[in-house]
């Protein structure tokens, strides 16, 4: 039985001793694998497989520690981005089986890398002859020993580099040992951006850079100055540098013979004009001079051939007449400029887009389209517009542009007056007439006219001169009466009435109104204009005084008072007296009926009297000649004050 025990225990010490052999074995053969070609690891259907970190997969290996400190960040077949690259991680990285030739990968990305030149050159050589087509390195630090280095640029399948973010600390070295090393690049495309460069050499020989990019740096106009080994580049990006020379940047163009697309954005660009001599590149067909400090001058300076033009935030305030026609330019872009009107296309004559918003424009020129026949697209909005008269030839524009106005109607909005500040261009409304100057003389002019026919008609048919003559009249005499005695404006009552008659019934008056009136009891005293006009003072004088000394008026109505003249300024006076002082004092004794044809249209103050008043008829029967009487003395009867 313990013999038995004894075998037991051996055979289960064998059996662990033979597992743990099996496991070494196995992560020996897994630690050999490492290097083995990525594209061995994967399917055959180029399934990615990802993975963080190499030295994760090695945790029980202190080799793997010490040798790769690299982190994955992707890890394709044909991708591969690593990042945290050192010095001492360049000999491991340049032996992987991925930098040889015939490996599957074709895109490299290194970030955060910090190496020393000699280091750079071994990792960009490794990388030039292996089947690597794109290579980026993000952030890089170049610490030191930057000397000059030869390169191999044979046998290459790499098609474009990308440096962003190069940092040199190194303080002491000749900037031609780096620029003459990318410079020299047989690729088709070289970015070095956002790295502070100040300098690029031109090639060595004729360079077959299709694409360079060399934005936000510190390039200045010195830049491929006389510089003839760039004639196959078609794409140039230089925003963001210190270019300040508009004509310089053209010479600099004029030998790239295929240069098609230039960006010069964002830098300190000017251009005086005619003082400047300008030559580009005939191919240049798309230029990009946004957010500069060009002028209106810079129409003087432009490639004759370019097609679409970009001149966003500059200074420029208007597009000038007579200059070089550019009859290839199919858009231009002048937003945000200091623009007062849109341009017209004398020099543009196949424009088809344009782009002015964000200006100075008040009121656009309406006759744009008249001009601009070829325009198919026109971004005229976010304008301080101001909404009155002269933007109504623009709306209507807008209706029959057939909508060629891009951005209408939320981008249109009125900036001026205040009260409209906010208003959509397509909600402001104004008539015909407030805006047609002619037409607005016109109707004033008729309305005036009209108005003083009216006044004229409503003068002659109420007599109103005659009316405003009295009134004058009544005024004088008033005033000379209180400037001669003032003393005896008081009016003190002398007669009991005052007869108004007209010539051809003075018979009746003599011999029926004054002889009855006149004799037995109660002595009324009549004024009459025979006995009682003062020589020497006007007619009017002498009637208003006698208005004015007696206590009724007599008025003797017949188709005779209403022809007499001197009778219509008795009534006048009277009826002025009657409302002056609020006393009755006027009496109608319609001798003989008379006719309303009869009465002229100024005696409408006595038509409207005898309709309102009660008046005294004279009877032709004798027997009602004493009741007449009567009535008559007591409408009259008054004691008069003692003089």
């Amino acid at each position: 039985m313990t013999e038995k025990r004894r075998s037991l225990r051996k055979l289960f010490v064998y059996e662990c001793q033979f597992a743990l052999t099996l496991w070494s074995s196995i992560s020996f053969s897994v630690e050999n694998e490492l290097f083995t070609s990525f594209s061995n690891n994967f399917p055959e259907d180029g399934s990615d497989k990802e993975i963080m970190s190499l030295p994760l997969l090695y945790t029980n290996s202190q080799q793997s520690k010490d040798n790769f400190n690299w982190v994955v960040i992707k890890n394709t077949s044909e991708s591969l981005s690593l990042s945290e690259i050192t010095n001492d991680d360049v000999k491991t990285l340049i032996t992987l089986p991925n930098f040889r030739k015939g490996s599957s990968l074709r895109n490299l990305t290194l970030t955060n890398v910090s190496m020393d030149w000699d280091a750079f050159i071994k990792v960009l050589q490794a990388v030039w002859h292996s089947s690597i087509e794109y290579f980026t390195i993000n952030k890089f630090t170049l610490l030191s020993h930057i000397r000059r280095s030869t390169f191999n640029y044979s046998g290459t399948s790499m098609k474009a580099l990308t440096l962003t973010k190069v940092l040199i600390k190194d303080l002491y070295f000749t900037q031609d040992d780096i620029y003459r090393i990318l410079a020299d690049m047989n690729i088709r495309a070289l970015t070095i951006a956002e790295s502070e460069v100040i300098h690029m050499v031109c090639p060595s020989s004729v360079s077959p850079f299709r694409y360079l990019n060399f934005s936000n740096n510190d390039l200045t106009d010195q830049l491929f100055q006389n510089c003839n080994n760039l004639s196959e580049l078609e794409t140039f990006l230089l925003q963001r540098n210190k270019f300040e020379s508009l004509s310089k940047v053209s010479s600099m163009t004029s030998r790239m013979k295929s240069l098609r697309y230039l960006d010069m954005s964002s830098n300190l660009l000017r251009s005086n004009g005619a003082e400047e001599h300008c030559q580009w590149a005939e191919s240049l067909a798309e230029l990009d001079l946004s957010s500069n400090q060009l002028t209106e001058s810079v129409f003087e300076c432009l490639p004759v051939n370019v097609n679409k033009l970009n001149l966003e935030n500059n200074q420029i305030a208007s597009v000038p007449g007579g200059v070089a026609e550019l009859k290839s330019l199919k858009e231009l872009n002048l937003a945000s400029n200091r623009l007062a009107d849109l341009p017209g296309c004398g020099g543009f004559t196949g424009l088809e887009i344009l782009n002015t918003e964000k200006n100075l424009i008040l009121a656009p020129s309406a006759d744009f389209f008249e001009s601009c026949q070829s325009v198919r697209e026109l971004r005229a909005g976010r304008n301080p517009f101001k909404c009155s008269c002269e933007l109504r030839d623009f709306m209507r524009l807008e209706r029959q542009s057939g909508g060629k106005l891009a951005g209408w109607p939320e981008a249109y909005v009125c900036e001026y007056p205040e009260d409209l500040r906010g208003t959509q261009l397509k909600d402001f409304h104004l008539t015909e007439l407030a805006c047609n100057t002619a037409l607005l003389l016109v109707t004033a002019l008729l309305l005036t006219l009209v108005l003083v026919a009216v006044v004229a008609f409503l003068c002659i048919y109420l007599d109103v001169p005659w009316y405003v003559r009295m009134l004058w009249q009544w005024t004088q005499t008033k005033r000379r009466a209180w400037r001669d005695s003032p003393e005896e404006q008081e009016s003190v009552l002398q007669f009991h009435a005052f007869i108004s008659y007209s010539e051809r019934d003075s018979l009746w008056v003599k011999n029926e109104l004054i002889p009855n009136l006149e004799k037995g009891e109660g002595c009324i005293q009549l004024c009459q204009h025979e006995r009682n006009f003062i020589p020497g003072k006007s007619i009017v004088e002498n009637i208003i005084n006698c208005i004015e000394k007696s206590y009724k008026s007599i008025f003797v109505l017949s188709p005779n008072f209403v022809q007499s003249e001197w009778c219509h300024y008795e009534l006048y006076f009277a009826h002025h007296k009657l409302f002056s002082e609020s006393s009755n004092s006027l009496i109608l004794i319609l001798l003989e009926p008379i006719p309303p044809y009869v009465i002229p249209a100024r005696y409408h103050k006595l038509k409207a009297l005898m309709a309102k008043r009660t008046y005294l008829e004279w009877p032709k029967e004798r027997s009602k000649h004493a009741l007449f009487w009567t009535n008559l003395r007591a409408a009259i009867s008054i004691n008069l004050p003692v003089a």
